[in-house]
């Protein structure tokens, strides 16, 4: 299923949120041309070579593009930039500096008059509107920056000490929504015929993000506080301690499983009607001494006892894995999927992207192959009308 076939994305991205954002476009079949510097492209090419080689986080955001390379400072360069994008886009993103996009003239204000059906995804920190810029809005921001700013790393951690995701979660928020409202704008484009600027900002996607947090800590009440691994505010619910050393995560919601916890996994069900466990805030206000109680009911157990005791009671519970644990998830090779994509440095497996295929689709998803440092370059220029020699004499004077 590919209902993006036929849409020309143009991304002048790096990094994360706004490559995150357009390799979801061209997993639904858009053609994405994504614009890089000469000579070193999307700085993320170079955060690590752990894929064979090739940067990890670049293997994960750009298959299915095909990259440009374009000094867009130099004036031939804009000039082609300007016409690719008036000649051939729908959609623009671009995650550049605040300000950059509008001193190259591919705003959605310097291009709406000859493109009013353009549609223009502007990705920032803080937001780059400049009816409503914000004291923030030249500030940099990365991802962890903005974990720091949303409050996240605040209720995230031990008790102890704060500590961030493990993951790019802002860029991916962020990425995300930018991606979401792209796929409204373009339905909204089907009615009115217009484009649109979309503006997108970290710190607002990771603000939505944060809700439940901020309704805890509604009116100066105390936030959730930092609980590592466990929940900080629903008890039980983390990881326990087994007596063959592993671990195993459960999850109580309510209290027909506490009462089922009690009777069925700890084999103690008198302790489903203890006054000190009575209700989830009782529980979560008492949490070592029940804790305690946990640890030592589980001590004599493998992890294997254990899970199968939850199991059978219907409690949630799950393994807690490392990375081999889910390249080899029983799960996922079940469900098939599995795939391989290729890349520079030959083919590798990757996850199909959530909801694009079953045992009854009709075909193969989309995933073409990551591409190399300016790959379709001369090909795009050539759609341009470019003709050999142009191309060589643009490539001398050091404009791709």
């Amino acid at each position: 299923m590919q209902p993006l076939k036929g849409l020309t994305v143009v991304t002048l991205e790096h990094a994360i949120a706004a490559p995150f954002a357009t390799r979801q476009l061209a997993d639904l079949g858009a053609r994405v041309i994504k614009i890089e510097r000469p000579g070193v492209g999307d700085f993320a090419r170079g955060y690590d070579q752990r894929v064979r080689g090739l940067a990890s986080h670049f293997v994960w955001t750009n298959r299915s593009k095909e990259s440009l390379t374009l000094d867009v400072k130099h004036p031939q360069a804009a000039a082609l930039l300007l016409r690719l994008i008036t000649e051939k886009a729908d959609v623009v993103v671009q995650n550049l500096a605040p300000g950059a996009a509008a001193r190259l003239g591919v705003s959605h204000e310097a291009l709406k008059t000859a493109r009013p059906d353009l549609i223009v995804c502007d990705i920032s920190g803080y937001g780059d509107d400049p009816k409503a810029p914000g004291p923030y809005r030249d500030k940099k921001a990365y991802d962890l920056l903005i974990q720091s700013e949303s409050g996240f790393v605040s209720i995230t951690g031990t008790p102890g000490e704060p500590s961030k995701a493990g993951l790019s979660i802002a860029d991916i928020a962020a990425g995300m929504y930018a991606y979401s409202n792209i796929l409204a704008a373009l339905l909204q484009r089907k009615i009115d015929g217009q484009g649109r600027r979309i503006d997108i900002s970290m710190l607002e996607a990771m603000g939505e993000w944060m809700g439940y947090p901020l309704y805890y800590a509604f009116e100066g009440a105390q936030p959730p506080p930092r609980a590592g691994a466990a929940h900080a505010t629903i008890y039980p619910y983390g990881p326990f301690p087994c007596g063959d050393g592993k671990t195993v995560m459960l999850g109580l919601q309510n209290e027909r499983e506490w009462q089922q916890f009690c009777a069925k996994v700890l084999l103690q069900p008198a302790l489903a009607t203890d006054e000190r466990f009575a209700g989830n805030a009782k529980r979560v206000a008492a949490r070592d001494a029940l804790r305690q109680l946990i640890v030592e009911a589980f001590a004599p157990l493998t992890a294997v006892q254990v899970t199968r005791r939850l199991e059978e009671a219907q409690i949630a519970n799950a393994e807690l894995r490392d990375m081999a644990g889910l390249w080899s998830h029983e799960q996922l090779a079940a469900r098939r999927r599995w795939r391989e994509v290729d890349t520079p440095a030959g083919p590798v497996p990757t996850l199909l992207p959530p909801g694009s295929w079953g045992p009854d689709s009709d075909g193969e998803p989309r995933l073409d192959a990551v591409p190399a440092l300016g790959q379709h370059t001369d090909a795009i220029l050539d759609e341009l009308g470019v003709d050999a020699a142009g191309i060589a004499a643009l490539r001398a004077a050091g404009a791709v």
